[in-house]
């Protein structure tokens, strides 16, 4: 099931949002964010409006619409599947004039909400991609804009052809980004827990932070530095952090099978603890 909020009113299904000349369309001048509803429950919902706002501005977009007014919205939208549905919660920014500048002050919004429930912690298999994150002078890196998904899909469609369900991405100095679709995180061959330090090749994911703050709760420490391709090679844990998996384990990694680990267990387990206080 689909719910859409555009232009005042709830609709369902895939609503026609675009018209052929608008700027989004063949610039691609648009941004969203991905929050969750589990049963009810929205966890760090107000951080990812306010990321939609912040991601909007740095394309050269005004969103027109306050935390405040999109979380109200948010709640309305929810209120109308079951109480135990687990949705997807996609706001959107997208310019609709400008010749090669978007217009700020055109800019329009959506909000979507779909059923996606919360995959099982089963886990995927992933492979090293031969692409590249950009480098923050190559594309707008600081914001989750729609553009940067073609890089994305690139990287899935390489992995799947090869037999994977991910892919892991380097960024232009060879170093560990992240999966093609989530934060990395990985247990080293000593022990120590490690996520890729903030570089601006990638996005610091909202659920990357939570999963660091919660598994510092019960005393495990992620270091956040510099992670070399082949610490992945002797890795005893890999797992990711994002918001539709929120933390899922990465079972194989190349032809290696690595198995769901207990440092992944304890930061899911914590993950849906604090989801159910939301």
């Amino acid at each position: 099931m689909y719910l859409t909020y555009y232009k005042g009113q709830w609709a369902e299904g895939n609503v026609p949002l675009f018209g052929a000349m608008d700027h989004s369309v063949w610039l691609g001048s648009s941004v969203f964010d991905g929050a969750r509803a589990l049963r009810g429950h929205l966890p760090d919902l107000r951080p990812h409006l306010q990321r939609v706002i912040d991601s909007a501005g740095k394309l050269g977009l005004t969103c027109p619409l306050t935390v405040d007014e999109m979380e109200a919205l948010v709640r309305d939208g929810v209120a109308k599947f079951p109480a135990d549905a687990e949705l997807y919660i996609r706001p959107l920014v997208f310019a609709s004039e400008g010749f090669l500048i978007p217009r700020p002050e055109a800019a329009a919004f959506a909000l979507t909400l779909f059923d996606a429930p919360l995959p099982p912690f089963t886990g995927f298999s992933a492979c090293l991609s031969t692409l590249l994150r950009p480098q923050a002078s190559m594309a707008p890196t600081d914001a989750k804009a729609s553009a940067l998904y073609a890089n994305t899909s690139r990287a899935l469609r390489e992995a799947t052809a090869r037999g994977f369900d991910n892919a892991i991405m380097l960024d232009a100095d060879g170093n560990v980004a992240e999966f093609a679709s989530s934060n990395l995180f990985l247990v080293t061959a000593d022990g120590e827990v490690a996520t890729p330090a903030l570089n601006g090749t990638f996005l610091a994911g909202i659920t990357r932070a939570r999963v660091i703050a919660l598994l510092a709760e019960q005393g495990v420490h992620v270091v956040e530095r510099t992670v070399r391709p082949e610490e992945l090679d002797t890795a005893r844990e890999i797992f990711s952090t994002g918001n539709y998996g929120k933390v899922t384990p990465c079972i194989r990694y190349g032809p290696r099978d690595l198995g769901a680990g207990p440092i992944a267990r304890t930061a899911r387990e914590r993950y849906l603890a604090f989801t159910a206080t939301t």
